[in-house]
């Protein structure tokens, strides 16, 4: 259905609202009270609607003032009409999870996935059975392109920088464990600083660099390590530690998760661990999407709730 621009020229929204107050009140002092205006622009306000409708509408008597027919036709049909518009305009959408039938795309490094996911889709699962959920790869340097892309409705990753037009939220910060295969790298005893320097490591880094954070802690010290292999993608570790003896820094969630379901072993770094923080992050024209407020409470309650 489409409306008539010209049809609406000589109608006023607050005309009608006085109209609706007039009928139910049945008193144009009454009205000015509800309204907070004076009687004369209530009075006033009765002689445009009469002229508007054509038809006196409200009709003096002595037992007050009583409706036409006319009027309690525009009263059944409009009362319903502005409590709509009164809906769209001052009460906020709710997303009913329950029935919701919605597919959310989301984005993050595999390593958060292997986090935060299980957590977050065992919830979706109890309170909206509907709802489809799309993961999409991604890293620190891509996140806000994807969003300018529309390629993603929420990410969740570390964030070098935030343009002005993206949202964030905090969702947990961890340091670094080290990990490596029971059978492919035996230590004597808990992992040292000099067994750390000592044996070959693997890098996932999104850039192909052979160097991080915690390279320059060591170059601090006087020291280097061997990294020897580099990976974008946390998910190859695994694979690569059971063949080669190696060593591997990873975030510490994801090593203690390895550490239970991998028959890896996790190790404390033997140096100050450098710390990252994760953020939950979306691009400002879903501010307030209903759906999405709610997703990113289900996120947030679960990375809270996740071992970090």
């Amino acid at each position: 259905m489409t409306i008539s621009e010209r049809d609406f020229r000589a109608v006023d929204l607050n005309l009608l609202v006085t109209f609706l107050v007039l009928m139910r009140e049945r008193s144009v002092s009454r009205a000015a009270e509800r309204l907070f205006i004076g009687q004369p622009a209530v009075s006033g306000a009765l002689g445009r609607l009469r002229a508007l409708f054509d038809d006196e509408l409200l009709v003096r008597t002595a037992a007050g003032m009583e409706p036409t027919s006319r009027a309690l036709t525009l009263e059944a049909e409009l009362l319903p009409a502005l409590q709509n518009v009164q809906a769209a305009l001052f009460q906020p959408e709710r997303f009913d999870a329950a029935n919701a039938e919605r597919t959310f795309t989301l984005a993050m490094p595999d390593w958060v996935e292997v986090w935060l996911m299980p957590r977050v889709f065992a919830e979706l699962r109890r309170l909206a059975p509907r709802i489809r959920v799309a993961v999409k790869a991604t890293d620190p340097f891509q996140g806000a392109a994807m969003l300018e892309r529309h390629e993603m409705e929420l990410g969740v990753a570390t964030l070098p920088e935030r343009p002005g037009w993206m949202r964030s939220m905090p969702l947990a910060r961890m340091g670094f464990s080290c990990i490596s295969h029971e059978a492919g790298l035996k230590l004597a005893g808990p992992l040292t600083l000099q067994d750390y320097i000592a044996h070959p490591h693997v890098l996932v880094t999104y850039r192909g660099a052979f160097q991080s954070g915690i390279d320059r802690l060591l170059e601090e010290r006087g020291l280097r390590r061997q990294v020897q292999y580099t990976t974008q993608q946390f998910s190859a570790l695994p694979s690569l530690l059971r063949e080669v003896a190696a060593l591997a820094s990873v975030p510490s969630a994801l090593a203690r998760h390895w550490s239970y379901c991998q028959n890896l072993r996790a190790h404390p770094l033997p140096l100050p661990s450098p710390e990252i923080e994760l953020s939950m992050f979306w691009h400002a024209v879903k501010d307030r999407d209903p759906a999405l407020e709610w997703l990113r409470g289900v996120v947030e309650s679960a990375a809270h709730s996740a071992p970090a």
